[in-house]
């Protein structure tokens, strides 16, 4: 053992080697401060005498099965120029902790392939030093990202745990990175992100987000100037489940056995992309015997496909002529669901309308609303919630694999 072998295996540098023991299934370097590089921390001046020592083991990188411990007496000093006296700042740990950099590093490393439980298992340690240091990672790179330059921003909540908990969650719709997570689903959730927005004068050109009144006051009262876009998910996902609610209530309102026995079992079928019916099951059959046997059923399915229309045309005046038609439609079945979404879907036309404005939707932010519920499994939940906020500020870069 050298002291450039303590600089090449450990990074350490100013520190003599001392000598190696062997106990158990660890190993302890022992190493000891330089003179010459001893200095004050207060004033940097090197005119200092000793104060005494204290005696510190540090955990660092493991070799191999082994775990390898670094032993050092920290020397305290008494500065001749500005008269404090203090520990020697150490160049290879944070003396705060019980380990080096080097393993800090190590851990998250680590830690992108592994658990928070794995990792601390293969380095000797327990659940929260790991769980610490990852915390203290995030914090300092995700826990205030720049908002300055944001255009594009999509929101929308997810439930975190039973019992109806809710994060808001912002999304930067040209990085894909989360920029702000808050608690709840209300308007207040996005009060703290107003702020941040005012403060770093950001000029935000359109919000991609559902039909939810809560968040559309929030962003027509704190983004006056942006344009409102209605996600084309959402829309189709609130005529569905109304679709659904059609179906459940015709299949109580039949009274032959048979119309029964067809309607039961179909709701997946109306809800299925037509191109995606099982021709082996016969799943086409199944569909279009309901709807022959039902005509409000078969009123709304068509009209649902229809509706997919609005958001596939090659210019903005096509759309509004496919949105105008579509509503005219749906208010003259006088089937009472139908009636009741073209009167949604006329109070938002403009917004339905703004994505030939802009083309953006909240889809990415769907797809990152999986991640972290997949995240969140992988954990088996998240005891803190500003370390689980960090996380997801940082899922972004999580391009393979999850873990908790």
């Amino acid at each position: 053992m050298s002291t450039s072998i303590l600089y090449h295996g450990f990074s350490i540098v100013g520190y003599n080697y001392v000598k190696t023991q062997y106990q158990g299934n660890a190993i302890i370097f022992t190493i000891s401060h330089k003179r010459e590089k001893l200095y004050c921390p207060v004033c940097k001046s090197q005119k200092v005498v000793l104060r005494g020592t204290t005696k510190r083991r540090f955990k660092a990188m493991r070799l191999g099965f082994k775990v390898v411990f670094l032993e050092l007496e920290v020397q305290r000093v008494g500065c001749l120029d500005c008269d404090s006296i203090r520990q020697v700042p150490l160049g290879f740990a944070d003396p705060r902790f019980s380990y080096t950099h080097g393993f800090e590093r190590y851990a998250l490393e680590l830690s992108k392939h592994m658990t928070i439980q794995d990792v601390a298992q293969h380095l000797s340690v327990s659940w929260d030093v790991i769980k610490d240091i990852q915390k203290r990672y995030l914090t300092k790179r995700f826990s205030k990202p720049c908002v300055k330059h944001l255009k594009t921003i999509a929101i929308d909540e997810i439930a975190v745990r039973k019992g109806h908990v809710y994060l808001t969650v912002v999304m930067d719709m040209q990085s894909g990175a989360i920029v702000f997570v808050g608690n709840g689903k209300k308007a207040d959730a996005l009060d703290p992100f107003w702020e941040r927005l005012k403060r770093a004068k950001a000029k935000i050109e359109a919000v991609a987000m559902d039909m939810s009144p809560a968040y559309l006051g929030a962003v027509t009262e704190n983004l006056p100037k942006a344009v409102v876009v209605f996600d084309h998910f959402h829309v189709i996902k609130l005529f569905n489940d109304q679709l659904s609610e059609l179906r459940r209530d015709l299949y109580h309102e039949a009274k032959d056995v048979l119309q029964k026995k067809i309607l039961k079992g179909t709701r997946w079928l109306l809800l299925k992309n037509p191109d995606n019916l099982d021709s082996v099951k016969k799943e086409k059959d199944r569909l279009e015997e309901a709807l022959q046997l039902n005509k409000p059923l078969s009123c709304a399915y068509y009209l649902k496909e229809d509706l997919r229309q609005i958001w596939l045309q090659n210019s903005k005046a096509k759309a509004e002529r496919v949105l105008t038609d579509w509503i005219k439609r749906a208010e003259s079945s006088g089937i009472k669901m139908l009636m009741k979404f073209a009167k949604t879907i006329a109070a938002h036309r403009s917004g339905i309308l703004a994505y030939y404005d802009y083309r953006i939707s909240s889809g990415p932010l769907e797809g990152t609303n999986n991640k972290i519920k997949t995240m969140k499994r992988m954990a088996y939940g998240f005891r803190d919630m500003e370390f689980f906020k960090l996380k997801i500020m940082a899922i972004h870069e999580a391009k393979y694999a999850l873990v908790g």
